[in-house]
């Protein structure tokens, strides 16, 4: 039977609907907002694994050419691997989600959101957000959700609620917020320098509609929810669990507070070896090593969080607002266009840029319509990083972390317009023990001052943390932390993370583990992140604070003009014969766009400056008064013809070579001569009339046949 619930929201009914399609999943939701549309679909394996240390959540979010109306690009025209903008929002739609399942169901499940239909005005990926919780809302999945998604952007100062792609464009904020009723638990987006205040006020309005979406699908629930399927409740017990907690404990205590993440990392596992020596023949069983681990987890949880709230010590020895000792290198590749290490305790980030040309540009193919990206940055967490053996390669946590770096850092990387080049940043990460992402940030600011390129403002990053004993609330204790650790990030209640200027911020990402946090201790967490921020960038702008004056030799060299757009004709020429011309000459390439606008791509200054003269020849009148330098063409009997501009020329007459009488033009020229000349007139008929202006004798006495300068006696 298809049951359907709806609201509006910002002037369109979001609708959901079950029954109609994929009826053989656990769960199933057609949602759709004005006109995008998402399928979302929920399995679950048929059969428990227990003692499961980890929920085994897939969430494969795709997008369907045809729901544009569309045929994928290339020789393939099939979609294919997931592009980097589905993997980002399956993470969106995990992050929030994945706390909420129980450990103990013990099934593998997978969510399936589909766009299926989009008007290319609403964007999808909200939608996917709500209906993929909708859909496991309502099926036999235990779930202590619903969930919900919204975006909010901030357009000349009003909040707009799921805004347009045209109004994302023109906004200075915006966040996608997901969370239950209770609170939010999931934050993602980017900024244009905007204050704490701003960013408040932003959350508390996505608070407000989540607890509206989440009660639409508890109705869904009401009218198509099926009964949810049993836990697996556990059915051991780990045998002498006091007796091996006695042991420990103390000795655990001593080790978590050993100073380097590698010695407290040994210190840990030799406590954690010693005590399973003494249980050797108990730990034989699979299911009592599992307990034993998570013993020793539980007690590592509850030695961080009590010494952080009872004492205010971190495992490191810091303060809750202390900072890691920070250095920062830059220029340290020497033929790169520029690079910089940057080291924050036990994370390191070596962020390379590299300078290229509008060929080198990021093309997106996909639903939204074609784009382009002057501004690229990849991330790469090898696994030498944290002292492992692993599999190189690039997934889903590299392009999410890579995306908030960029995100960060694009407010502030100049225009095409102001610097008409490409521009990639690499982070490499060499140490991690906290917040690679944000070290990203620090390191591509000071790879890209390095490289000259003239960003508005350094940007800095910092990962903030909180332990708490229930929400942060009035009279719940609370600890907010900075720059967190790793242990800090996985034993904590959240992961924090703030990218701005000394302005405002640029950068956001948050992830709760519990049902969410009050709007009092969000405030806190913002005002000490940017007391952070301020501190970081004040190192940074002591190894560099502005752009490099000249842009590294190694670059390419690009020259950009603007002609009329009446003379692009002429600067192309009949079949691209010009342009083509030139760009052989010169050894460049040159690219005219419909508005005027000449770039030309050099591999030294020299080419690219040349080139440009060449192009002003070409698209330039001639000034009468003006000096040119141009070329013997043709010698006649009563004069020279001189080429002063690319297809330009003009006639010295006999009597304009010197001030004396001449006999003949070839006492003083030859073809081919470079020589300068003056434009004395155009007449009536157009033709250039040029005088000879000589060079200097050798006696070094300058002259010229041409009155007002001086001349050699003949």
């Amino acid at each position: 039977m298809i049951q359907r619930v709806s609201l509006q929201i910002s002037g369109k009914d979001l609708i959901l609907e079950t029954g109609r399609i994929a009826k053989q999943a656990n769960g199933a939701v057609f949602a759709q907002y004005a006109g995008s549309a998402v399928i979302a679909t929920v399995c679950s394996s048929s059969s428990a694994v227990e003692g499961l240390d980890y929920v085994p959540l897939t969430v494969d979010y795709n997008e369907k050419y045809y729901a544009a109306g569309k045929i994928p690009g290339g020789f393939i025209k099939r979609e294919s691997r997931p592009k980097d903008k589905e993997i980002l929002v399956s993470r969106i739609i995990d992050r929030p989600m994945r706390p909420l399942f129980d450990k103990n169901f013990g099934r593998e499940i997978q969510v399936v959101p589909t766009t299926i239909s989009t008007d290319q005005v609403n964007p999808p990926d909200i939608l996917a957000i709500i209906a993929s919780s909708a859909a496991v809302h309502i099926s036999d999945i235990p779930f202590n959700g619903p969930i919900a998604g919204v975006r909010i952007c901030s357009v000349a100062g009003e909040l707009i609620v799921n805004p347009t792609y045209d109004e994302i464009e023109k906004s200075e904020l915006e966040i996608v917020v997901a969370g239950t009723k209770e609170g939010i638990t999931m934050v993602e987006g980017g900024a244009a320098e905007v204050d704490e205040d701003t960013m408040i006020a932003a959350l508390e309005k996505a608070q407000g509609v989540i607890g509206e979406l989440c009660e639409l699908q508890q109705k869904l629930r009401e009218l198509a929810g099926k009964e949810k399927l049993p836990l697996v409740e556990p059915a051991f017990v780990l045998e002498n669990k006091e007796l091996i907690r006695n042991a420990a404990y103390p000795r655990l205590e001593e080790a978590c507070f050993v100073k380097g993440k590698q010695e407290r990392g040994g210190a840990i596992r030799k406590v954690k070896d010693d005590i399973a020596a003494l249980y050797a023949a108990q730990l034989e069983d699979e299911i009592q090593k599992k307990l034993f681990d998570a013993l020793f987890e539980d007690m590592e949880y509850e030695i961080l969080r009590s010494s952080i709230l009872d004492k205010g010590l971190r495992v490191d020895g810091r303060g809750t607002e202390d900072i890691r000792d920070i250095t920062c290198e830059v220029g340290i590749l020497p033929r790169t266009h520029g690079s910089a290490l940057f080291t924050r305790g036990e994370t390191q980030a070596l962020a390379v840029t590299t300078l290229g040309t509008v060929f080198d540009e990021q093309i997106y193919d996909d639903i939204e319509g074609d784009k382009r990206e002057n501004f690229i940055l990849h991330y790469n967490f090898p696994p030498y990083s944290v002292g492992e053996v692993g599999r190189m390669g690039t997934g889903r946590r590299e392009i999410g972390h890579g995306n908030l770096a960029r995100r960060s850092l694009a407010a502030m990387v100049p225009p095409k317009d102001k610097f008409p080049y490409t521009v990639r940043v690499v982070s490499e990460i060499m140490e991690s023990n906290g917040s690679s992402s944000m070290a990203s940030v620090c390191g591509g600011t000071l790879s890209m001052l390095q490289a000259g390129v003239p960003m508005k403002k350094p940007v800095a990053g910092i990962a903030m943390g909180l332990i708490t004993e229930g929400r942060g609330g009035p009279g719940d204790r609370y600890a907010v932390l900075s720059d967190i650790l790793g242990e800090e990030d996985h034993l904590g209640d959240m992961d924090f993370k703030v990218a701005g200027t000394e302005t405002g911020i640029t950068g956001f990402q948050m992830d709760i583990k519990i049902a969410g946090v009050s709007p009092e201790v969000m405030r806190k967490a913002l005002d000490q992140a940017k007391r952070g921020r301020l501190h970081i960038l004040s190192i940074m702008n002591r190894t560099i604070s502005k752009p490099a004056a000249d842009i590294s030799e190694y670059a390419p060299k690009i020259v950009t003009l603007t002609i009329d757009v009446d003379k692009i004709g002429a600067l192309i020429g009949p079949g691209g014969k010009n342009v083509k011309a030139l760009c052989e000459q010169y050894r460049v390439t040159i690219n005219t766009d419909n508005d005027g606008t000449v770039t030309i791509y050099g591999k030294n200054s020299k080419d690219a400056e040349d080139a440009r003269t060449a192009v002003l020849g070409i698209v330039s009148d001639p000034e009468v008064g003006r000096i040119y330098t141009g070329t013997v063409k043709r010698i006649m009997e009563f004069g020279a013809f001189v080429e002063i501009l690319p297809g330009k020329e003009g006639l010295v007459h006999i009597s304009k070579l010197s001030r004396q009488r001449i006999a003949v033009v070839t006492d003083i020229l030859k073809e081919g001569q470079v020589i300068p000349v003056k434009l004395l007139e155009i007449d009536r008929m157009g033709r250039l009339n040029l005088s000879y202006i000589d060079a200097i004798d050798p006696s070094g006495e300058e002259h010229s046949g041409e009155g007002g300068h001086p001349q050699r006696n003949r």
